[in-house]
């Protein structure tokens, strides 16, 4: 059953059956009456988009991701297919649309468009123009990671300052004085990346707080560029005994490299950081990390921007998540060499 049949009936245009469902133009209480009995008498639902119409919305939410000329790390991609799972279960439909570089155009038109009823903004820069976009528009938006100054909006985050800061007193405690920090690209450190630096101060500090030698170094999302890193640290700072990271996707490469190096973790060297589960528990030894929770925080992420979308004049709301530290098998105590 379709709007065209319920104007047959009632012997009325599509448009004033349309204009019925929706409430957006008066029509007469005859004609409505008489369009509302061939509705109740086919047992009509309008669809998804007719009731969005009537209640001035969209039902669409839109997830802004980074460009699509670069590949997507598996956590990126499992944020994305958190918040996609997490619409559907209230019903919505969630339109991707990459930002930066010659993509801005995209962004753009999710944000003057009309098109989504509020947006969920992805890998946070410290200083971020998006985020500074999407407040003065007014359109309700959540992020996922957060800028220097957050206090004014909602947003989900990993605490990387403080679980490297974690990670690393485990290394302490087991003994490891020479440690390094294997964080992402130059080029998102220089873009004000926010996980990157607040790992990177996480690990600075607790380094200084156990009177440890740290060294850090920026190091590309993929396996040749993990191993490259990996084995340059070797040949530069040979006393290091074991890393932390926050560089999911250059963990094989690590791996790879320490190998090849014949060094066994974590007799010879231990390794840990922050990671999707499946990345930690696919490295070998099974890796010793914080585990991160894509699944949830996209959820929340969710539920907080139907509730901005419902109250618009709602306080910000921010969830830090900091999860335990799952004790693997790739962190041992030091071995003198």
């Amino acid at each position: 059953m379709n709007i065209g049949e319920i104007a047959r009936r009632a012997g009325v245009s599509r448009s004033t059956v349309s204009y019925v469902l929706s409430g957006k133009r008066t029509v007469s209480e005859a004609t409505r009456q008489r369009i509302q009995a061939v509705i109740d008498e086919l047992d009509y639902r309008p669809n998804a988009s007719a009731r969005a119409l009537k209640e001035g919305r969209t039902r669409t939410l839109g997830l802004v991701i980074p460009p699509a000329s670069q590949r997507l790390t598996d956590m990126q991609l499992g944020f994305v297919a958190s918040v996609v799972e997490a619409a559907a279960r209230h019903d919505l439909d969630v339109l991707l649309s990459p930002s930066g570089g010659d993509h801005d155009r995209s962004f753009e038109r999710i944000v003057t468009g009309r098109r989504v009823d509020g947006v969920v903004l992805m890998e946070i820069r410290l200083e971020d123009d998006r985020v500074t976009r999407l407040a003065r528009t007014g359109l309700p938006f959540v992020t996922i990671g957060r800028t220097a100054e957050a206090h004014a909006m909602s947003w989900v985050d990993i605490d990387y300052a403080g679980l490297i800061a974690r990670c690393v007193h485990h290394l302490a405690d087991l003994g490891h004085r020479h440690v390094a920090l294997v964080n992402r690209s130059a080029e998102l450190v220089a873009a004000g990346y926010g996980p990157s630096h607040r790992a990177l101060a996480g690990f600075q500090a607790a380094v200084a707080e156990r009177g440890l030698v740290g060294t850090d170094v920026c190091c590309g999302d993929d396996t040749a560029s993990g191993e490259a890193c990996v084995e340059q640290l070797l040949v530069t700072h040979p006393e290091i005994t074991a890393v932390a990271t926050i560089n999911e996707a250059a963990l094989p490469g690590m791996q790879r490299a320490l190998t090849a190096a014949g060094l066994a973790v974590p007799a010879d060297f231990s390794v840990t950081g922050v990671a999707a589960q499946h990345w930690a528990e696919d490295f070998r030894p099974p890796l010793t990390a914080a585990d991160v929770p894509m699944r949830e925080m996209g959820a929340e992420a969710v539920s907080l921007l139907l509730e901005i979308i419902a109250a618009p004049g709602s306080l910000p709301r921010h969830r830090l998540y900091s999860p335990p530290i799952s004790l693997r098998s790739s962190t041992g105590p030091v071995r003198v060499r």
